[in-house]
């Protein structure tokens, strides 16, 4: 067996010569392609690491800003409905007061008809004043209707009566009941006389 091994040494020495190549070198010439081999083979596996760690890394981050705008969105339509909250927050109280101006307002003139002395009339006026002004500070704005133009938006038309003039064709004549806005939203519509 010794003999055979020595036989297969031989033969490889003897092929080595005839390249030119010593038989050492023909051994690392082997062992380099081998190791280039598994160099390259490393190579494409860190390669398709490197590939699915980036492209994990791509839609980890897509979640994230998706995730982040619907917070954002979720953060300001909340703020939106928080200050539309403040807003009407007196809403039901302010409707509910709305009456108690009216019967103010026709308590004065009813005074004024009757020529009540006028120290009653500036202490109820006195009062009138300082309920209009808190409700006023909450956002409670009359409408101005005398002698605009009829808009259904606004007003809410009782009867139409001829108009006393051209230019009051379509437009208020009377003003029955004052409608209110509560910070720019309509809470109580004028009831009007129209004339045509």
């Amino acid at each position: 067996m010794k003999k055979n091994e020595k036989t297969d040494n031989q033969q490889e020495e003897h092929r080595s010569e005839k390249k030119g190549v010593s038989p050492a070198k023909n051994k690392d010439h082997k062992d380099d392609s081998t190791v280039s081999k598994t160099k390259k083979s490393r190579r494409s596996g860190c390669e398709k690491k490197l590939e699915d760690l980036q492209t994990q890394h791509d839609e980890l981050n897509d979640k994230y800003l998706r995730l982040y705008s619907d917070f954002d969105n979720f953060r300001k339509r909340k703020a939106k409905e928080f200050s539309e909250i403040v807003k009407t927050a007196n809403k039901e109280l302010v409707v509910e007061l709305l009456p108690v101006l009216d019967d103010f307002e026709r308590g004065m003139q009813a005074m004024k008809d009757h020529q009540v002395d006028d120290e009653t009339i500036k202490g109820v006026e006195l009062i009138y004043s300082k309920l209009f002004n808190l409700l006023r500070q909450k956002g409670l704005q009359p409408m101005d209707s005398m002698g605009k133009e009829f808009n259904t938006d606004w007003h809410e038309a009782l009867t139409n009566i001829p108009a006393p003039s051209e230019d009051l064709k379509g437009k208020v004549v009377d003003v029955i009941q004052k409608g209110y806005l509560l910070n720019d939203t309509i809470i109580r519509y004028a009831k009007v006389v129209v004339g045509s």
